[in-house]
């Protein structure tokens, strides 16, 4: 739903509903709040009603009020309360988008209403916030909310390639992504430093590219090692699992492979992918490396569309991330055979050479029906200074790419989305989990910038927050990193801007925090 559409639909929600509008401690913030006097006492054995073939969200809330409130929900319903009643209402759609929903709690019982399951899913994460128990007896406040999200990408994104973690730390995650109304699984699986993911054509990707016999330590400069093996992989079982359980949550995961860079991993498990088609090993190094793709060849673009193939098949949603971002051209511009393969497709600079695989890349996505997405380096920007020497590029990227916006100068949004590109928001200085960013600027990010003209506001698809773990090995030592300020990211994409006050966000967490505790979450509480 675009601006104009959702300022008209609030002036039409103010006069339908005239109590007054006021913030509650629920993140991510409302849209519109309207409390009543009274209280709805909730029973033990309360009913969960619904006719709709809605069936995990309803499962979904009955094993929440069983281990959140001890409560023990029935299938039988008094006439004189009517407990918990779960309706979709499609006519909905129109005011309130996919994601949008209603809910009511009157003196005799709440209401959940949505144009589709996946609003209900999340009036039932703001419910769980608004019931609170006190000597035993569960009980919520009469109120009325109209919700819907601000943007439709709101994603947290998992690096892997560097640190394994396993299936149950990713669903822990997504369990958290979902109470926060977060619907994008952005999933790193492969770098210099690991893959991943199993491809059953190539299987020496995850054999030899999945495993690093030791780890820097200490920093990006350090020349200390750990001398310790380190290795993981999820095979298509694992990725199919995992898939599921996300979309059960009404989650996407978006799978980040990446080309034309960052391949030392894949170029170790087959040396003839690289330019120079010598044996390379796994990096136990951070950083940018010098190994990229040839992707003048014609096996190693054949090599790259089997693997999005199977690519394809498991992740059923229609986005693809190649990654794109910082490719050395070093190895590209000192190989004859780049050079001549340049010269004959009229291609002036490594960086058009790039811009004309991307688009190769997409083209093969388009016909399976999948959106290519990539960091705004895709757009042939001068980003690094590793590349300041390059001749620019003149190349125009494909139109239909997603430009995942990271590093650089705002004005690159300004012309990204003038040109008719999609983008979602990551800018590094605010983003990124792993830089010790306070919550409060985290807070402030907004992913429209200041000053864009309103005419581009729809091409802004919402935005990410990024988990990069090259110094971040376990679980214990992520957690602190993502959370709180995870709550953070997710009023950002899910709250109307006019409705963001940091000092009511920070009085919300303290339900967060307990959760966490409770979840065996280690949270940075300052």
């Amino acid at each position: 739903m675009n601006k104009i559409k959702k300022m008209v639909l609030i002036g039409i929600l103010v006069l339908i509903y005239p109590l007054q509008i006021k913030a509650v401690n629920i993140v991510p913030q409302p849209t519109f709040v309207s409390e009543k006097p009274g209280e709805y006492i909730i029973k033990n054995a309360i009913s969960i009603d619904t006719r709709d073939k809605i069936s995990f969200e309803k499962e979904y809330l009955n094993d929440l009020l069983k281990t959140e409130f001890l409560l023990n929900p029935s299938k039988t319903r008094s006439p004189k309360d009517k407990g918990i009643r779960i309706l979709i209402n499609k006519n909905l759609g129109s005011e309130l988008g996919n994601e949008g929903y209603r809910l009511q709690v009157t003196e005799t019982g709440i209401l959940l209403e949505a144009p589709n399951p996946a609003g209900i899913f999340y009036s039932i994460q703001t419910l769980r916030q608004l019931l609170k128990k006190e000597d035993g007896i569960v009980k919520a406040g009469c109120i009325k909310i109209i919700d819907q999200p601000r943007f439709s990408w709101r994603s947290f994104m998992l690096d892997e390639s560097r640190y394994f973690k396993g299936k149950t730390i990713v669903k822990k995650l997504l369990d958290e992504m979902a109470v926060l109304k977060m619907n994008t699984f952005h999933w790193h699986l492969t770098d210099d430093q690991g893959w991943r993911i199993e491809i059953k054509k190539y299987p020496e990707l995850t054999k030899t590219g999945g495993r690093r016999d030791s780890t820097q330590t200490g920093g990006w400069n350090s020349k200390k090692y750990d001398h310790q093996p380190h290795q993981g992989f999820y095979n298509q079982a694992d990725i199919k699992e995992i898939v599921q359980y996300a979309a059960e949550r009404h989650i996407t995961i978006v799978p980040e492979i990446e080309m034309p860079g960052h391949a030392t991993a894949a170029i170790a498990s087959y040396p003839w992918l690289g330019v120079t088609k010598q044996p390379v090993k796994v990096s136990t190094k951070f950083g940018v490396m010098y190994d990229i793709f040839d992707v003048t060849d014609p096996r190693v673009m054949k090599f790259l569309q089997d693997l999005l193939s199977e690519i394809t098949t498991l992740f059923p949603f229609n986005v693809i991330h190649i990654g794109g971002d910082e490719v050395k051209y070093d190895q590209w511009a000192q190989s004859p055979a780049v050079k001549t393969f340049m010269k004959k497709n009229s291609l002036a600079s490594p960086a058009d050479l790039q811009i004309f695989f991307t688009n190769k890349m997409s083209n093969f996505l388009e016909k399976k029906n999948k959106r290519m997405m990539g960091w705004n380096d895709i757009m042939g920007a001068k980003l690094h200074d590793y590349n300041l020497n390059t001749p620019p590029a003149s190349g125009t990227l494909s139109k239909s790419a997603i430009v995942q916006f990271w590093k650089g100068n705002l004005e690159m949004i300004r012309e990204a989305t003038s040109n008719g590109y999609d983008v979602v928001n990551s800018y590094h200085e605010l983003t990124y989990l792993d830089y010790d960013t306070s919550l409060e600027k985290s807070y402030s990010f907004d992913p429209i910038p200041e000053g864009l003209d309103k005419k581009f506001h729809s091409r802004i698809l919402g935005s990410g927050c990024q988990m990069w773990s090259e110094w971040i090995p376990t679980a214990v030592d992520m957690y602190p990193k993502i959370f709180p300020r995870l709550a953070a990211y997710a009023e950002i994409g899910w709250s109307q801007k006019e409705n963001k006050n940091f000092n009511r966000f920070q009085n919300s967490l303290p339900y967060f925090f307990s959760r966490w505790d409770k979840e065996g979450i280690n949270v940075k509480k300052n």
